[in-house]
């Protein structure tokens, strides 16, 4: 009897690491365990990380969720994720489509929607939402490009593209496209700070999202300053005045008489 040649779906041969052109599930896995211990000082050991970081299992259940919803498993791949978010109270749809060394710093309160696509090297830390902003169907949900971090609290919502490297300051709400390189706070959130004042890290992630500039703080310490140097010319003219031969009496220094 004859042999017949077998070859093995794509599909399947990246989740077994045998397709080059991407990295397979195991591969995945093991990239968002390993960059844990650079975005986080506290992780001390991958046993750790593994058995107590919820953010690293909401990772680890979406990736075999989104594996499913890709061979269009759906139900399977829902009752998947919603295991998963009821041991890690983060929600990530299992459409979402997650680029590599993904982390979920703390993971309480994260939500992820189904058409939301996240690049490689991404941060987010809790209460993030990625949402929407129709029930309309397609493309509803943000794209956040490589190496963005988003602090605690921020919403995105709508179709709109976060740029590579981009810095999404704590309880901000956009709902506009970040150009790259750029930090953005406030509701609605707004781009305050040039990337050529940003600090770089050896090239690592910088992690410094607390350290935003603060306009209001600014424009009251100028105002300030701008007071203090009054109130000196104010002083300085009152000081000339009183020695002045035309002044009032009652503004003149002892000893000077008219």
């Amino acid at each position: 009897m004859p042999m017949t040649s077998y070859s093995i779906p794509p599909v399947i041969a990246n989740d077994l690491l045998l397709c080059p052109q991407e990295p397979g599930l195991i591969a995945l896995i093991r990239a968002d365990v390993a960059c844990v211990k650079a975005r986080d000082p506290a992780a001390r050991s991958t046993l750790e990380i593994l058995l107590t970081y919820p953010g690293v299992h909401a990772v680890i259940f979406h990736r075999l969720s989104h594996l499913l919803w890709r061979r269009h498993l759906r139900f399977a791949a829902r009752v998947l994720s919603w295991l998963g978010r009821l041991l890690t109270n983060v929600d990530i749809h299992p459409g979402a489509t997650i680029g590599r060394r993904f982390f979920i710093d703390h993971g309480a309160g994260v939500v992820i929607g189904e058409t939301a696509e996240i690049g490689d090297d991404v941060t987010l830390y809790h209460g993030v939402t990625l949402g929407g902003t129709t029930w309309s169907g397609g493309k509803r949900h943000p794209t956040l490009e490589d190496g963005v971090l988003v602090g605690a609290g921020a919403k995105i919502l709508g179709p709109i593209t976060v740029g590579r490297g981009a810095r999404v300051g704590a309880n901000s709400v956009v709902i506009a496209d970040v150009p790259p390189d750029m930090t953005v706070i406030g509701i609605p959130g707004k781009v305050v700070k040039d990337p050529r004042h940003r600090r770089r890290i050896d090239g690592r992630i910088d992690l410094e999202h607390h350290l935003i500039p603060d306009p209001v703080g600014d424009a009251i310490a100028v105002l300030l300053d701008r007071i203090d140097f009054l109130e000196a010319r104010v002083n300085h003219m009152q000081g000339k005045l009183r020695g002045h031969p035309n002044a009032p009496e009652n503004e003149r220094p002892e000893g000077i008489a008219s």
